[in-house]
């Protein structure tokens, strides 16, 4: 269940990723991880700051992600149910939210490995530009390793 949830958020993020870089990519995106970085360092508030003035100046886009996830969401889930339990698939979701989402320990949630999911939180709260590292060489990791290598339990 707790899989389903975290691709259904990792779409969500997508989407609205997506949306908004749509217009501007280049500038827009390193602009955004500029700006989230230089927050996250300050506090949380920052960040509660932030997400609420972005959700009231783009709320057309959120309420459009939303809309999409759901039915996108549910359309994988039932129709790649199976697919979704093979350690091949379950790496190439890792790899994702380890690239989009790995400085929460998103894929680390996702694999089951709460302890470290917890950690990249720590880190991500002490010094952010770590825990981005780490999850960019996690989703590094992931890319290159062998199918037989790719078990949740044991990476």
């Amino acid at each position: 269940m707790l899989q389903k949830i975290i691709l259904a958020i990792a779409v969500f993020i997508v989407i609205l990723v997506a949306l908004t870089f749509g217009e501007a990519l280049l500038t827009e995106a390193f602009a955004w991880i500029s700006h989230l970085t230089g927050l996250v360092i300050h506090n949380f508030s920052d960040i509660y700051h932030a997400v609420h003035d972005y959700v009231r100046a783009h709320a057309a886009k959120v309420l459009l992600a939303l809309l999409l996830t759901i039915p996108i969401s549910l359309w994988i889930i039932k129709s790649k149910s199976d697919e979704l339990k093979k350690p091949n698939t379950q790496r190439k979701i890792a790899i994702v939210l380890a690239v989009f989402l790995g400085w929460l320990g998103a894929h680390r949630f996702y694999l089951g490995q709460i302890g470290l999911g917890v950690v990249y939180l720590i880190i991500f709260y002490v010094f952010t530009p770590l825990v981005i590292v780490l999850a960019l060489i996690d989703a590094v990791r992931y890319v290159f390793m062998s199918d037989d290598d790719f078990t949740p339990a044991r990476i």
